[in-house]
């Protein structure tokens, strides 16, 4: 019977989160002393600070009134949603080690538990599986601390306590952990004073004092924290169920109105978002772009390439066009960048076969005409279900419209006229007869009709603005110089009724179409 594998975790500590959250998508403020502040104007305190800022004279708890006093270092408000994106990020990281894993955050540092049970043969011993893993956090944005235990609170206390990379070898915890201060524990201000009153100042210490003694004393909850000073207390690992979102969030200290900068942070969060989608072999269908404008307004745009896509570059060159094209109307004061995932498409070529355009310059194209033309006039045309003569909308160009239109043209060809519409149509004026025309002219030519057929009554939309009400003649006609022609004469039976009728109609007939 093969034996089963012994429970082995890997703790991950990002300590001083919000402040690695900012740094992370701005890498700017990497030489920066920084302190994030937290709660309510004026009693905001400092909850978050980087290395340079400690060397500076910051501490936590920090007012922003002596915080200020400080030369030299940059206030930056706590944000939630900043946070929570750049969490999600850690997790999805982890994730590619091991899809068990459980989120065991504190205050301002962000710790990440993974079940790393039985996976030497996946990346080797636990000390190269804790490199690999670190590095992969260091390339996310993330400055983290990693330990690795047989017991689940080792290691996490372990990681909170050290930096780099500690492998504790199985047996030892009590060793690893006899020199960690007794404030890793948690403990309740009452718990810590009687402590500091015995002169219990590292888990060691703690977990040297006899049981039964300390029981008596403090309680049930006593023995707990010697098991957890031991490295003995057993956990039941609570694995969290992660929803795959790609969204990264920017919110700047004072509000931005140069497209410059907006597009330098851009640039860094496009990176994060196709590094994310790119680990699960997946590429970027659309990006949503989200800004908080002052005054309380908001920005909201849809990027959709003609392909899911992870080029960096050319995303950034779309969000470019997009913001110049439709530029925001006052200072931003947040930027969100959502995603969403989607499949590449790939095409096996002929060895003969011509290469094709790359489809990133279709994209840039179609968005440089948009931003000349307007957006309603570049894309493809699409029939609308209506009777209205000549109606379509244009949509977003995309390949999955392409390969349709692709298919109806490739479908048996028929035998049928064609009908070659005018665009614009020709204004006419017309001859009547018996209610029929008889003559109509344009501004060159004069036609004498032969046979006409109709009228073809159509109408809709009576209930809005753009109504119509027309009637349609196909007529046989012959021009001045013997030649014969096939055409189609409207008329707009509104603009006609509210009018009188004389013998020749002007402004409300149109030559709109010729047959072929």
């Amino acid at each position: 019977m093969k034996p089963e594998n012994k429970p082995l975790y890997a703790a991950v500590h990002a300590a001083e989160f919000p402040a690695q959250t900012l740094q992370r998508l701005r890498p700017e403020l990497q030489p920066d002393a920084i302190a994030v502040l937290d709660g309510r104007a004026p009693v905001e305190t400092i909850c978050s600070l980087n290395r340079r800022a400690r060397q500076k004279g910051a501490a936590l708890g920090m007012t922003r009134l002596e915080a200020e006093s400080i030369p030299g270092l940059r206030l930056f408000p706590r944000s939630a949603e900043n946070e929570d994106a750049a969490r999600m990020a850690l997790l999805e990281c982890a994730a590619h080690f091991s899809p068990r894993l459980e989120d065991k955050s504190q205050g301002t540092a962000c710790v990440c538990m993974l079940d790393i049970t039985g996976t030497e043969r996946l990346f080797g011993p636990p000390e190269t599986l804790a490199e690999r893993l670190r590095a992969a956090l260091v390339a996310a944005g993330f400055r983290t601390s990693v330990a690795v235990s047989s017991n689940f609170h080792a290691a996490r206390l372990k990681a909170a306590a050290t930096r780099g990379i500690t492998v504790i070898p199985a047996n030892q915890e009590a060793d690893a952990l006899a020199k960690l201060p007794v404030e890793l524990l948690g403990l309740a201000p009452e718990q810590t004073e009687i402590f500091v009153m015995w002169g219990v100042l590292t888990l060691g210490e703690l977990a040297a004092l006899p049981q039964v003694e300390l029981v008596t004393r403090l309680g049930a909850q006593a023995a707990e924290l010697r098991e957890l000073a031991r490295g003995a207390l057993p956990h039941t690992f609570q694995p969290i169920e992660r929803e795959f979102t790609l969204k990264e969030v920017c919110e700047f200290e004072t509000p931005v109105d140069q497209s410059d900068s907006l597009l330098f942070v851009g640039a860094r969060m496009i990176d994060c978002l196709v590094a994310r989608a790119g680990a699960r072999a997946l590429s970027l269908a659309s990006l949503q772009v989200q800004m908080k404008l002052e005054g309380e307004h908001a920005y909201r745009r849809v990027i959709r390439p003609a392909i899911p896509t992870t080029d960096r570059k050319f995303l950034l060159k779309l969000l470019q066009l997009e913001i110049a094209a439709h530029p925001p109307q006052a200072a931003v004061l947040s930027l969100t960048l959502s995603a969403e995932a989607g499949q590449s498409i790939k095409v096996q070529l002929g060895l003969f076969a011509p290469q094709t355009p790359d489809p990133s310059r279709l994209d840039i194209t179609i968005a440089r005409l948009k931003a000349i033309a307007g957006e309603d006039r570049v894309g493809s045309p699409v029939l609308e279900d209506t009777h209205r003569p000549g109606s379509f909308r244009m949509e977003h160009f995309s390949v999955a419209n392409m390969q349709s239109s692709a298919a109806e043209s490739n479908a048996p060809a028929q035998t049928r006229m064609a009908l070659r519409r005018l665009r614009p149509p020709v204004p006419v004026r017309v001859e009547l007869r018996d209610g029929k025309p008889v003559v109509f002219r344009d501004n060159e030519r004069r036609f004498k009709v032969d046979a006409a057929y109709g009228p073809w009554k159509s109408s809709g939309c009576w209930w809005c603005d753009d109504g119509w009400n027309t009637e349609e003649w196909d007529v046989l006609a012959e021009t001045s110089d013997g030649s014969s022609v096939a055409c189609v004469l409207v008329r707009n039976v509104d603009v006609q009724s509210a009018a009188t009728t004389p013998a020749y109609e002007h402004s409300i007939w149109q030559l709109e179409a010729f047959y072929d």
